[in-house]
């Protein structure tokens, strides 16, 4: 199995950049753009189309970039949101017992 670490550190850097806005960030130009949180839930159903057109083309290569492209911007649409990821993973874990 592959270290999740990576998740976490991701979610820690979305964080940072919520915090403290830099002009040369992507994470920070999403959370800060004009259109609020309806511009990261944009990149989120633009990544999911990618995503599943390239699943449905059987593209490996397309599809585990495509998948992480989802998974940023998803993490990006929570932050967006005002929902923290600790909350999406108890709520899976609540699902498991």
């Amino acid at each position: 199995m592959r270290d999740w670490n990576i998740l976490e550190e991701l979610w820690q850097v979305i964080q940072d950049r919520a915090e403290h806005p830099s002009a040369e960030s992507y994470v920070s130009s999403i959370l800060t753009h004009r259109k609020g949180v309806d511009k990261s839930l944009e990149k989120v159903g633009e990544e999911a189309v990618e995503f599943i057109i390239a699943a449905k083309n059987q593209v490996p290569e397309r599809t585990i970039s495509e998948a992480a492209d989802l998974l940023f911007h998803f993490l990006v649409a929570l932050k967006a949101s005002g929902t923290d990821v600790a909350d999406v993973l108890d709520e899976l874990a609540a699902r498991r017992k």
